[in-house]
């Protein structure tokens, strides 16, 4: 019986490069046995939430395509890869929901980031590693202006909570996350990324 596969996730603001850097991992044959995915999916779940992220949807009933998402996900891909034995890469994952989520429901909760991490309690698969693209919010915005698909999300001050989200994510999970400096260039992240994956899966 083969052992169980690992699940790494990649985390971090709008314009950190993390997309870039997963593609290129993807391509890359030495991870080919991998599982590679993101957050939100390619499903009509998902792209219900894309539709969502476009427009002026409520921000609670957008958290609730997020989590309908991320349990399909968890279902009909996660899950039975890392039954399987396969490791899987996911860009984006529930970290995302507790970062931006955590901050668009700022008005409605005392604590919204522990909120919605507490709405995925007892059903989510915990990742094995998190590796936090950390880059400041005026860069990560400067990049994002090159894009032609911009979303609500891509403010310098949202970006700026979100980022906080995320350090305070790292801080209280020191054992699965790790920080890398996203404002090097892509290919000094992406030689970074490679030498945590295969230290983390040699352990």
């Amino acid at each position: 019986m083969s052992s169980k596969g690992k699940l790494i996730t990649l985390e971090g603001i709008d314009g950190s490069g993390k997309s870039t850097v997963a593609g290129r991992l993807a391509s890359n044959p030495e991870f080919s046995d991998f599982v590679f995915t993101r957050e939100p999916t390619g499903s009509w779940i998902g792209e219900a939430v894309d539709r969502a992220i476009h427009s002026d949807t409520d921000h609670l009933a957008e958290l609730m395509l997020f989590a309908a998402d991320h349990a399909e996900h968890i279902s009909k891909l996660i899950r039975p890869s890392l039954d399987s034995g396969r490791h899987v890469i996911s860009d984006r994952y529930s970290a995302s929901r507790y970062a931006y989520q955590g901050m668009t429901l700022a008005d409605r909760f005392d604590d919204p980031l522990d909120w919605v991490r507490n709405l995925h309690r007892d059903w989510t698969i915990e990742p094995d590693l998190t590796i936090l693209f950390d880059v400041d919010p005026g860069t990560a915005v400067a990049r994002c202006g090159s894009r032609g698909d911009k979303t609500k999300f891509e403010k310098i001050g949202f970006l700026e909570g979100v980022r906080a989200n995320y350090l305070r994510l790292a801080k209280e999970n020191p054992d699965s996350f790790v920080i890398i400096d996203a404002g090097k260039s892509i290919d000094e992240t992406e030689a970074e990324l490679i030498d945590i994956i295969h230290s983390f899966l040699k352990r």
